[in-house]
C-alpha cells in the first residue's frame, strides 16, 4: 500500500524572495529614471531661461556671469569628481563588496577634514567619536583583505595597489569636491549679495568665517 508524499513547502528564504516580475519593474523604473534626468534637466534650464526673459534679467544675468567663478564653483569639483569615479572603478574589481562599501565611506572623514581645512567648520564631539569608528572599521578591513589574500604571493600588493589605495585616494578626492563646492557656494552668495548690500555682506562673511 503505497501513499503519495507530501509536497514540500517552499524554503522561507524562496518564500520571502521578490518575484523576477518585481525585480524587472524595478530595474525598468531605475533605468526609466536615469534616462530621464537629463531630459528633465535640460527643461527645468529652458523653463529658468524663459522666466529670466520674461522677468528682464537674463541681460544683467549674463553681465554678472564669469569664465573665471563658474570654472571656479565648477570646473575644478568636476574634474576631481571624474578622477574619483575613474578609481572607483579601478578598486570595485579587485575588493569585495564590503571592504569596498565601508572604505569608500571615509570620504565621510575627508570631507569633514576638508570642510574644516578650507572653511573652518569644527565637528562635534559624537560625529568625531563616529568619524573615528569608520576609520577603525575601514583600517581593520583593509587589513583583513590584504591578509587573506597574502598567501597568493603577489595578490596582496595587488589588492594593495589596485584595490584599497584607489578607493581610499578616491575617498580623500570626494572630500576635497565636496568642501570646494560649498566653499564656492558661500562665495558667489557672498558676490551677489555685496552687490546689493556691501557693507552688510562684508561684515557677516567675516562674522562667519572668523
Amino acid at each position: 500500500m503505497s501513499s503519495s508524499a507530501a509536497p514540500s513547502p517552499p524554503p522561507p528564504a524562496a518564500a520571502n524572495s521578490p518575484s523576477r516580475q518585481k525585480v524587472a519593474l524595478y530595474l525598468a523604473l531605475l533605468t526609466l529614471q536615469y534616462g530621464a534626468q537629463p531630459l528633465i534637466s535640460k527643461r527645468f534650464v529652458i523653463c529658468a531661461v524663459i522666466l529670466l526673459v520674461a522677468e528682464g534679467t537674463l541681460k544683467k544675468q549674463f553681465n554678472n556671469w564669469s569664465i573665471t567663478r563658474s570654472l571656479t564653483a565648477s570646473g575644478l569639483p568636476a574634474a576631481i569628481y571624474a578622477l574619483q569615479n575613474s578609481l572607483l572603478q579601478i578598486s570595485y574589481k579587485n575588493l569585495d563588496s564590503l571592504t569596498f562599501s565601508i572604505l569608500n565611506q571615509t570620504k565621510l572623514l575627508f570631507t569633514a577634514f576638508f570642510t574644516y581645512l578650507i572653511l573652518g567648520q569644527k565637528q562635534s564631539p559624537k560625529q568625531i567619536f563616529a568619524l573615528t569608528l569608520l576609520i577603525a572599521a575601514a583600517v581593520l578591513l583593509s587589513i583583513g583583505e590584504s591578509s587573506s589574500k597574502g598567501s597568493g604571493g603577489g595578490k596582496s600588493d595587488y589588492v594593495l595597489l589596485y584595490g584599497i589605495i584607489p578607493v581610499t585616494v578616491a575617498s580623500v578626492l570626494s572630500g576635497l569636491a565636496s568642501s570646494l563646492c560649498q566653499w564656492a557656494s558661500q562665495v558667489e552668495l557672498v558676490f551677489v549679495l555685496s552687490r546689493k548690500h556691501p557693507i552688510s555682506t562684508v561684515d557677516t562673511f567675516n562674522d562667519n568665517t572668523g
